[in-house]
């Protein structure tokens, strides 16, 4: 069977002005950098993944993959002949 990979884009944190300081989703307590938020996700979640940055809407993502199994449609059948 073949597989593809899907992947989710989580939003894990939120930028808050002004400067570089970010605030974990769902959590008041501000990291005054994005290191030591990715740090405070890390100990929050103790799963590594890998994350995805956009910096001018001030969002920062965990990508998590997930393998999806493609299911083949099954070859048409016709009667014309009446072979089947």
């Amino acid at each position: 069977m073949e597989t593809q990979t899907i992947e989710h884009n989580i939003l894990i944190a939120e930028r808050v002005p002004p400067g570089d300081r970010w605030a974990l989703v769902g959590e008041k307590q501000i990291h005054e950098s994005l290191t030591d938020t990715l740090e405070a996700y890390f100990q929050k979640t103790d799963t590594p993944c890998h994350f995805r940055l956009e910096p001018l809407n001030g969002k920062l993502f965990a990508i998590k993959e997930e393998e999806e199994e493609i299911v083949q449609a099954p070859p048409k059948k016709f009667n014309i002949y009446g072979d089947y």
